[in-house]
């Protein structure tokens, strides 16, 4: 890394921050257990990841992909929907393989959790009562059985790197676990549901599009309070709380 001119900061919060210093990306994570899933999801995973180039706690320093990202909340995506679709059929080779051997997050409880977010966005005012009440109605559909499969669990737009047509690579595999593949699919599709349909046609696969809406919904719900309390801002354009307004239609 001799002669890198700048360094930049990629993600930065109190539990963890990513550098960027020339083509090499720092990761450095207050919870080594992130790292180990990281690491280990990166070998198993089926699908293009980044060269791992040391590990020294708490850092992990891996390779830059080549290419640019599928896109950033909140701005239009310039990938092609080539791209998208090509992202889709990774994503479904990720789904097809088998889980890890790690227990993810199970679903007990977030009704619970889903009950207590919505309380705080209403009782401190940060988004009316009745917006708040419809999504917690659209997202009640994510909360049903499904069969586990190897999922990314952080797939955001900005962790599948394309260059042109073609998957370069996968980012931040630090949630990766056995769980829900539509919530993966929603994820990615956050803030960019015109573009929902490219990616299906990669993923090939029957979908059902009111479970990843409901998955759009409660995913802006459980977020908003963490996103607010660790320097993020879902109310800028694009993002979480215009996804919310967007179920409204």
């Amino acid at each position: 890394m001799a002669g890198v001119e700048e360094v930049a900061v990629v993600v930065a919060h109190n539990e963890r921050v990513t550098l960027r210093v020339g083509d090499v990306f720092l990761k450095v994570d207050s919870d080594q257990a992130r790292i180990d899933v990281d690491v280990e999801a990166m070998r198993l995973a089926p699908v293009p990841t980044p060269e791992v180039l040391w590990r020294k706690p708490p850092v992990l320093a891996i390779a830059a992909l080549p290419g640019q990202a599928l896109g950033r909340l909140g701005e239009p995506s310039p990938a092609s929907p080539a791209a998208w679709a090509a992202a889709g059929a990774a994503i479904r080779k990720l789904h097809d393989a088998p889980p890890p051997p790690w227990v993810g997050k199970k679903l007990v409880g977030l009704d619970a959790e889903l009950e207590r977010e919505c309380a705080w966005l209403v009782d401190n005012g940060v988004l009316p009562a009745g917006l708040v009440d419809r999504n917690r109605e659209i997202a009640q559909a994510a909360i049903r059985p499904w069969t586990p499969v190897f999922m990314h669990g952080d797939l955001q737009i900005t962790h599948i790197f394309t260059d042109g047509d073609e998957v370069t690579g996968v980012i931040d595999w630090s949630e990766a676990a056995p769980g829900d593949p539509l919530f993966d699919l929603a994820i990615l599709t956050l803030g960019h549901e015109e573009r929902l349909g490219d990616l299906l046609a990669g993923y090939g696969t029957d979908v059902d599009r009111d479970v990843i809406r409901a998955w759009w919904s409660l995913r802006s719900l459980l977020a908003s309070r963490w996103l607010t309390e660790h320097g993020f801002d879902p109310s800028s354009p694009g993002c979480e709380f215009d996804v919310l307004r967007s179920q409204m239609g």
